[in-house]
């Protein structure tokens, strides 16, 4: 945690309730926060901890990213770490703090056609699938999890072409995107916390076959849109979200998370990255 969000931890831990009672954010955020029902425990033990109600907008982490940059929300919660950084170079943003990691999976059919469980490495698992033409199914929508899985199939020598009969873009959430590879017995590269959160809607026509990889690390964000830019960004509020989901008790609530099968989701580590 940088020292100024340390001292703004102090100065709203000293402020009272009262303050905040009825203030309202809007977070753009990713499916797999929302989807995975995250935000569902969170919100209300921030809102009882502050007061503030925070409004939440889905999507990808680009389309999080673009509501930021257009002023149209106050705080974004999204997991591209290098473009963040990037942005907040260029003054779209303030404030970021790291809040959890997951990582990401290369699922695929329980008959593992292209015999990836004997494979523990994402570049060498998707050179199999393209040597045995193996069904692949992508996002295709130019979010994070699709950026990621285009920089493995680089780390190949080769990106997939769209006249490889094996590969198909769903353009659908990472959800659907699953769903589909189930009905296809394909492989699809997700994010494990999709993947636990409809895991039983698909089981066991797929199942995890890569994992753990240091190149599927998956890391969440938080910042600030840059009020400087927008005049109506509820700074104070906004970075009390912030703020609160860098503190113990939202590192806390992060880590306390679990899905119906008491699987942990998320793995709370600001101010460790």
């Amino acid at each position: 945690m940088n020292t100024k969000i340390f001292f703004l931890l102090l100065l709203s831990l000293s402020l009272p309730y009262s303050l905040f009672a009825g203030e309202s954010i809007t977070c753009a955020s990713t499916n797999s926060t929302v989807d995975s029902g995250l935000f569902d425990y969170l919100l209300p033990i921030f809102k009882k901890d502050t007061g503030i109600e925070v409004k939440i907008v889905a999507g990808d982490t680009g389309d999080a990213l673009e509501l930021g940059r257009q002023g149209k929300v106050d705080v974004v919660l999204v997991h591209d770490r290098d473009l963040e950084l990037q942005l907040v170079d260029e003054g779209s943003f303030i404030d970021r703090e790291d809040i959890m990691y997951n990582d990401f999976v290369i699922l695929g059919p329980q008959n593992d056609p292209a015999g990836l469980k004997r494979i523990p490495f994402p570049i060498e698992a998707f050179k199999k699938i393209r040597s045995t033409q193996a069904q692949f199914i992508s996002r295709g929508d130019n979010s994070n999890t699709n950026m990621r899985e285009n920089r493995i199939w680089a780390g190949t020598g080769i990106m997939p072409d769209r006249t490889d009969s094996w590969y198909h873009s769903a353009n659908r959430d990472m959800a659907g995107t699953i769903v589909l590879a189930a009905a296809k017995q394909a492989y699809t590269l997700a994010d494990r916390a999709t993947w636990l959160a409809i895991r039983d809607k698909v089981y066991p026509a797929l199942e995890i076959l890569v994992e753990g990889d240091p190149g599927l690390h998956n890391q969440y964000g938080a910042m600030v849109v840059n009020p400087a830019n927008h005049k109506q960004v509820n700074y104070q509020a906004a970075m009390n979200f912030v703020i609160w989901l860098s503190s113990p008790a939202g590192q806390r609530a992060i880590g306390d998370f679990r899905d119906a099968m008491g699987n942990a989701l998320f793995t709370p580590n600001a101010g460790s990255f």
